[in-house]
């Protein structure tokens, strides 16, 4: 079972007209702006996965700031998962701050998504106000078990669009201020898994902390996989391709090269961990 975590699909009057949706959506204008920026609809996704044998994927949008668009969005999802229900998890995904995002989030819970996410905070960190906002969204998550992805980069290395402004500090203190969520920190969570090492503390506030793999051939070298598994353990690893940024085919590839991973890590990460997450 080959489960992808994280891939992105849009409505067709975006994947045709994007720069009708740039004005006052500076996150999306940042890393759709350039036209070899990908965007892509459910048909697209659903034919990757058929050819690198992925068996299932959560889909989400983009988390825009104006309700319209979000709305639209997710239920641009809502319907391919219900059209492709044996293939298609779905998340609801928007701008936090906006002051009908947890009556947005009710609204897609309601009507049967799998999860909140990816929430994106691209211009800034995650500050005390933001988890203000995010509180009562992660609240309807914890009530409903349901995970919630947060998009998470390493504050070190080059630059990318996207790259946002975050802190390792300011990643663990989010997780700190939602102990009994399920969170998904995308990414490989800006490498604070590595603090699992860490002898007091670190280990119990990262209790329900997965991190995923999306973007991993970009930003890390093959070794990443063993040494996350060494640290936080498989179960914990998501399979995630950041589709149609990346082909799932590419990180198999990556996985591939990890002789020392055993047959039930690459199990949990390719599928299982994420089937509990999700269950």
């Amino acid at each position: 079972m080959i489960i992808d975590i994280h891939t992105h699909i849009f409505p067709k009057i975006i994947q045709n007209q994007r720069d009708l949706f740039f004005e006052g959506e500076p996150a999306f204008k940042l890393l759709y702006d350039n036209p070899k920026s990908i965007i892509v609809g459910v048909k697209q996704l659903i034919e990757a996965m058929d050819k690198d044998n992925v068996d299932r994927s959560v889909v989400f949008g983009f988390p825009w700031k104006n309700e319209q668009y979000f709305k639209q969005n997710n239920d641009y999802v809502m319907e391919a998962v219900a059209k492709y229900p044996d293939r298609l998890y779905g998340f609801c995904c928007l701008d936090p701050y906006h002051p009908n995002s947890v009556k947005e989030v009710e609204r897609c819970l309601n009507a049967g998504l799998s999860g909140i996410g990816e929430l994106a905070f691209y211009t800034s960190d995650i500050n005390e106000e933001t988890i203000r906002h995010l509180q009562p969204i992660m609240r309807m998550a914890q009530m409903s078990n349901k995970p919630v992805m947060i998009h998470t980069n390493e504050p070190v290395g080059h630059l990318y669009p996207g790259k946002t402004p975050l802190s390792v500090k300011s990643i663990y203190h989010f997780v700190q201020c939602f102990p009994n969520n399920k969170i998904i920190l995308a990414h490989w969570g800006g490498g604070v898994f590595f603090y699992h090492l860490l002898k007091k503390e670190a280990k119990d506030v990262l209790a329900n902390v997965y991190v995923d793999s999306a973007a991993s051939i970009y930003l890390y070298d093959h070794r990443i996989w063993s040494v996350a598994c060494d640290i936080i353990g498989s179960e914990n690893i998501l399979f995630g391709t950041d589709y149609p940024l990346l082909p799932a085919n590419r990180y198999f590839k990556q996985i591939e090269a990890n002789i020392n991973l055993k047959g039930s890590d690459i199990d949990n990460i390719l599928g299982m961990s994420a089937l509990n997450i999700l269950s």
